[in-house]
């Protein structure tokens, strides 16, 4: 009986001994598989974000559809001036300004371009595609068509509000945008409880309980929630 009683109370004690320990480590195993998921989503809302910030500057206004702006992506251009050589000091001082020079290559008078010391001089404007404007051609076209998915969620797009209604101090209506990732959408699957707790947690100090970029309240220049 005895020793019936001594294997029982050995049992239980590993047994304690192994939820103190699992009761430390989950959370720290949450904290680290937590912080490489949101390298992730971040790096994904970061490349969303340069997408908007063109569409924006070609369109006026931000996608609030996901397909129309990455199909923007591959399929729009961008005005680039590529530059060769560059204005000394003595030339700026002389009055010469970077469109004078250019009109002077422009026209081709070599004696002209010669006098004014512009031999390696060029700006030339030319449309380069935005894959390879945007993202120096990082990223192939089925990236580009994956980047609406939020990593680690089951296929779960981004959440995206846009936004005409601001209007600054001077009456200009200022574009807004957001994009969200919810920590519900991929950290579920790691653990439940202490994707609730974290969750409920971020409500309490009334912040979203995920990853963000932008507002569409009142700008903020387009700032991570990471930032």
């Amino acid at each position: 009986m005895k020793t019936t009683i001594k294997i029982l109370l050995s049992v239980a004690i590993v047994i304690l001994i192994y939820l103190c320990f699992m009761s430390v480590l989950t959370p720290i195993q949450f904290e680290k598989v937590r912080t490489e998921r949101e390298k992730e989503v971040v790096q994904s809302l970061i490349n969303l974000r340069i997408a908007q910030i063109e569409y924006r500057d070609q369109n006026g206004f931000y996608a609030s559809n996901l397909d129309t702006l990455l199909n923007f992506v591959k399929t729009g251009e961008k005005r680039v001036v590529l530059k060769e050589g560059i204005l000394t000091e003595a030339q700026l001082a002389s009055g010469l300004t970077e469109k004078r020079a250019a009109d002077i290559v422009k026209k081709g008078n070599k004696r002209e371009i010669a006098e004014a010391g512009l031999e390696g001089f060029r700006r030339d404007t030319t449309m380069v595609p935005l894959l390879e404007a945007l993202y120096q051609n990082r990223l192939s076209s089925t990236e580009i068509d994956n980047l609406k998915y939020i990593p680690y969620s089951d296929n779960v797009e981004f959440e995206v509000d846009v936004s005409l209604d601001y209007i600054s101090a001077n009456g200009v209506i200022v574009p807004l945008c957001e994009m969200r990732a919810p920590y519900r959408e991929f950290l579920m699957d790691v653990n439940r409880q202490e994707t609730l707790n974290l969750i409920d947690l971020q409500r309490k100090l009334e912040k979203f309980p995920g990853i963000k970029v932008g507002a569409v309240n009142e700008p903020n220049n387009f700032a991570g929630n990471w930032e």
